[in-house]
């Protein structure tokens, strides 16, 4: 039985996620992005059949098997770039650990803003980096996993949604400077819109998410230790 739910929810997720993507050819505006269209929709659906999240997660938890082989996938564009990346190494560098501190201190701030509890705020800690690695980071700083991997979502949507404006305000036109940052900020959700620009941007950002990924599991437990 576990077996026939878990694959009727495999299935129902990627035919919405098929039917996002044709509707975002044919609006490619950044609030109809695909895994925000569908995600959207899957909640609705859950929520107006009463369906439990465990119970999807019969299902859900397949695919979410898919996303460390998706993330190592994304070397194959860095290894295209790798002369690219070699001439603007320090740079990067530079801007990627700029990325992760303003993102970690960022999230900090504004949960003692809210007054939120310690917990909640260590799963906010690494919400800018891929899920596998924001769950262990939250695991291993007193956080909630799942929390963590569901701020992540929500930070990779989001900055995907934003960056074309706040590129064009902030006149950002490089597509290494446009990987970089939507990379740094939007993980791979947002690695994955870079690769539809470019493979150039999509280098960038593939790289910066995985620097960003390794500065933040170093340098995040020290900053939540002098705050708190």
């Amino acid at each position: 039985m576990n077996v026939f739910v878990g694959l009727m929810f495999i299935l129902l997720t990627i035919a919405v996620y098929i039917a996002s993507k044709a509707l975002y050819r044919r609006f490619p505006f950044p609030y109809m992005l695909p895994l925000l269209i569908s995600t959207i929709v899957m909640i609705v659906f859950l929520i107006t059949f009463q369906i439990p999240y465990e119970t999807y997660a019969i299902g859900g938890r397949w695919l979410e098997l898919l996303l460390g082989p998706a993330v190592v996938a994304l070397a194959y564009p860095l290894y295209q770039q790798l002369s690219m990346l070699k001439r603007h190494f320090i740079p990067i560098i530079v801007s990627v650990t700029v990325g992760a501190i303003v993102g970690i201190v960022s999230g900090i701030l504004l949960a003692r803003v809210a007054g939120i509890s310690e917990e909640l705020m260590y799963s906010i800690v690494p919400k800018s980096v891929t899920t596998p690695v924001a769950m262990d980071i939250a695991t291993t700083i007193g956080g909630i996993p799942p929390l963590a991997a569901v701020l992540v979502m929500v930070a990779g949507i989001g900055g995907v949604v934003i960056a074309p404006y706040l590129f064009k305000w902030c006149k950002v036109v490089h597509e290494i400077g446009k990987g970089i940052g939507t990379g740094s900020a939007a993980h791979a959700i947002g690695t994955a819109k870079a690769l539809e620009n470019s493979e150039k941007e999509g280098a960038a950002s593939s790289v910066a998410m995985t620097l960003s990924a390794i500065i933040v599991s170093i340098i995040g437990p020290f900053i939540v230790f002098l705050f708190y």
